[in-house]
């Protein structure tokens, strides 16, 4: 039996995957969740073998909810908005079906399922989308959001990204080539291949060794500047 989950904020688009799937007995419907943190919920408990994903959803969206997964199952994304196809693929989804979809074009999604082995959802769900303009982290058993522009900076911890706030930081589970991608290039410069600093929490850049440099953001943090890093943080900058 192939365990499934539906995520989907619409009781209609629910029932109608749901309707769908009687055509494969294989398939087994765990639970209907409304929202992003009852999928999460719902994946802990069932550990389901694929998922319908909804994007757009109360609270967070389906693309959140995936980054707060340490081992994604497979996802079949339905949206109704086809700007997330590009994103959906990037993230390795087996399809994605853009909402309203018949019987048929459900039936296509579900034969790739089973024709193929498919790759677990890698880091990078987010890459190749609209910029973001907040981060979601676990935090123990709770969900944090963070808007990006509260963030001071970002710094590499091992296969970690620290992300610096005012009351302190917390931990995501990202590399900063995937955090660069979803960043807005004129808000956040990569200045350290460990560092990453908000432009607007900049107040001073000064030499250190050589042709390094450091930046004093307005918290009094000093952050390392390498000699590529300053290169770009000029040409954003106009210096």
């Amino acid at each position: 039996m192939i365990k499934t989950l539906i995520i989907d904020d619409e009781p209609l688009a629910a029932s109608i995957v749901q309707e769908y799937l009687k055509a494969f007995p294989q398939f087994e419907v765990m639970e209907i969740c409304q929202d992003g943190f009852q999928g999460l919920k719902a994946i802990q408990t069932h550990q389901p073998d694929l998922i319908f994903l909804d994007v757009q959803m109360p609270k967070i969206t389906g693309f959140e909810m995936l980054e707060l997964l340490d081992e994604p199952p497979v996802v079949i994304f339905t949206t109704a908005f086809d700007q997330y196809a590009l994103k959906a693929f990037d993230s390795k989804a087996i399809d994605y079906l853009l909402k309203p979809f018949s019987q048929s074009r459900f039936n296509q999604a579900i034969e790739k399922y089973l024709n193929q082995s498919p790759e677990v959802l890698q880091e990078g769900v987010n890459q190749l989308a609209e910029k973001s303009t907040r981060l979601v982290v676990r935090v123990k058993n709770e969900i944090k959001i963070i808007p990006i522009k509260e963030v001071l900076y970002f710094e590499a911890e091992d296969d970690y990204i620290a992300i610096h706030v005012k009351e302190g930081k917390y931990l995501k589970k990202m590399t900063m080539k995937s955090l660069e991608e979803v960043l807005d290039p004129s808000r956040f410069s990569r200045v350290h291949r460990s560092f990453m600093v908000n432009l607007n929490e900049v107040t001073q850049i000064e030499p250190y060794e050589r042709e390094n440099f450091l930046i004093k953001l307005r918290n009094g943090k000093q952050v390392p500047v390498s000699k590529s890093g300053y290169s770009r943080l000029r040409q954003v900058l106009g210096l």
